[in-house]
């Protein structure tokens, strides 16, 4: 169905027809830019420093964000993705016919190229006084409004949208007026990329591994499946990388790791999305315990880079990423919050009693590992702010992973936490091929067809095993929760650009219980 356009969406296509019948083009192919408003900025520094008598001369180019007309003068404001430039537009340079085109036929929003000599005005601006200008994109749809706010002695600038889902479902126009929303995407860079820099400076290979598979594994989640029409094949979107990963170890890599999308047929909530992008490493002749270590030093080095400090604030707590981490063995730490010690019951039925018992409210029909799993998300998780690794877990959740010597029930994995969340999880992986294909049997038995801890048996990982495979560490890391964290985000949605939303009915509200806001009417003139 074709856009409906409002009253300021037609005055500004009757706009752009009418600079197209005077000849200009509205978006012409090529646009020319020697200096962004930053350098140009710091040309003029540079001159003045230096005693240049003659003024640095620039053509830049941005998006109008103020237009304040006085008379023969008109001062505007561009903004490019490095900073703000003021423009200086006079009927005596430009002539009034020039003038008057600008006043008339720009909007805040447009994009434009100014070319003209820098000075600075009485109040000491860095302004660019402009001998040319022209149209690069003219915007049909206005921005949504904002205001300036003072944050910590900082000019900060919002975007006035009565509902928050209203930024996510229009991310570009959120960008384009919120500068703090981009600094939070080249955060989540900064993150990626000193990710990268500390594993491949220790080593490991970044590699890649299929997204499309036909048979998913390595995590306990529910995948989405798809259709190869050409190989009549049933495939499935990755819900981890692990087996994959894993079988390069067989093919004598030592170190690989993998940062990519992941896909996960689950609920959305503010710490999970369906599609997420996660870190995943293996390492051969190590254990969980190394990784352990290895996950504090990591962790450190990515806030040193990052942040440049390793104590940070987020929701109120300060956090400190200094190593060591806490450490408590899930066996006592629900002991010590519920009561309950899990090696006394070694069955659900037994567990659910005690639990009953304790007034835990058990899940109907849940397995022992989930009932340990429902004890620790609801007791010990909200408990863990600082970092805190929580370790050797319940077998019967962690078909990966392998046992404790002495102790077939319990396996030699940990979960890191920060924050209240569960930020990653590793183990020292399993390399039995004989053990494996009998774990493998056994979820096959215990959950039923649609349960999302089943896994089914993947027969070639099974063969890869069965080559040798080295003692290994393994650990994943969800990149968009690090994100969060270090740019004191309490939803998940604030650091994924594009996060999944339910659609909106054809009134425009979103197919939920409850009603989702709109935005604030655009405005024209001052101010974007």
């Amino acid at each position: 169905m074709p856009h409906e356009l409002n009253p300021l969406e037609k005055q500004r296509l009757e706009k752009l027809e009418r600079l197209r019948e005077m000849g200009i083009e509205p978006y012409p192919n090529r646009a020319e830019r020697t200096h962004t408003a930053a350098e140009a900025k710091a040309a003029l520094e540079a001159a003045e420093a230096a005693g240049e008598a003659e003024a640095p001369r620039v053509t830049v180019a941005g998006r109008l964000r103020a237009i304040r007309p006085m008379g023969k003068i008109t001062f505007a404001h561009i903004e490019d993705e490095s900073d703000r430039l003021q423009l200086f537009f006079q009927a005596n340079t430009l002539g009034k016919e020039r003038l008057k085109l600008f006043n008339k036929l720009f909007d805040l929003g447009d994009f434009v190229q100014a070319s003209g000599y820098l000075f600075r005005t009485r109040t000491g601006e860095i302004t660019v006084h402009v001998e040319d200008f022209r149209m690069l994109a003219k915007a049909i749809t206005p921005l949504p409004p904002a205001k300036d706010e003072v944050v910590d002695g900082k000019v900060v600038r919002h975007a006035v949208l009565a509902d928050p889902e209203t930024r996510y479902r229009q991310r570009y126009a959120d960008l384009a007026v919120n500068p703090e929303v981009r600094d939070i995407f080249r955060t989540r860079a900064k993150i990626v990329r000193a990710l990268r820099d500390f594993l491949d400076e220790r080593g490991f290979l970044e590699v890649e591994t299929p997204i499309l598979q036909p048979i998913y594994g390595g995590a306990a989640a529910r995948p989405f499946v798809t259709y190869h029409n050409q190989l009549k094949q049933q495939l499935y979107l990755r819900i981890s990388f692990e087996l994959y990963l894993k079988r390069l170890l067989v093919g004598m890599f030592e170190k690989v790791y993998e940062i990519g999308r992941d896909f996960r047929n689950e609920g959305i909530s503010f710490k999970h999305n369906p599609e997420f992008t996660q870190l995943e490493f293996y390492w051969a002749y190590a254990d969980y315990q190394k990784v352990m270590a290895l996950t504090e030093e990591m962790l450190a080095y990515v806030a040193d880079r990052v942040l440049g400090t390793r104590k940070f604030t987020w929701q109120g707590h300060e956090i400190d990423l200094n190593p060591p981490w806490r450490r408590v063995e899930l066996r006592q730490g629900l002991k010590e919050a519920t009561g309950i010690d899990i090696a006394e019951h070694p069955d659900a039925a037994s567990l659910a009693a005690a639990m009953q018992a304790q007034g835990l409210h058990p899940k109907p029909n849940a397995s022992r590992g989930k009932l340990i799993d429902q004890m620790v998300g609801d007791y010990l998780e909200p408990t863990f702010i600082q970092p805190t690794f929580l370790y050797d877990y319940p077998r019967d959740i962690s078909p990966l992973a392998k046992a404790k010597p002495g102790d077939p029930n319990t396996v030699e994995r940990f979960e890191g936490f920060i924050g209240g969340m569960e930020l990653c999880n590793a183990f020292t992986e399993l390399n039995d091929p004989l053990d494996q294909e009998a774990r493998f049997l056994e979820m096959g038995r215990t959950y039923a067809a649609d349960d999302e801890e089943r896994h089914p048996i993947d027969e070639d990982y099974l063969r890869a095993m069965r080559y040798g495979m080295p003692p290994n560490g393994g650990f994943g890391m969800g990149i968009d929760r690090l994100t969060m964290l270090f740019t004191d985000k309490h939803s998940i949605r604030e650091v994924i650009l594009f996060p999944h939303l339910r659609e909106r009915s054809a009134d425009g509200k979103a197919a939920t219980n409850g009603s989702e806001g709109k935005a604030s009417a655009p405005e024209e003139g001052g101010e974007a």
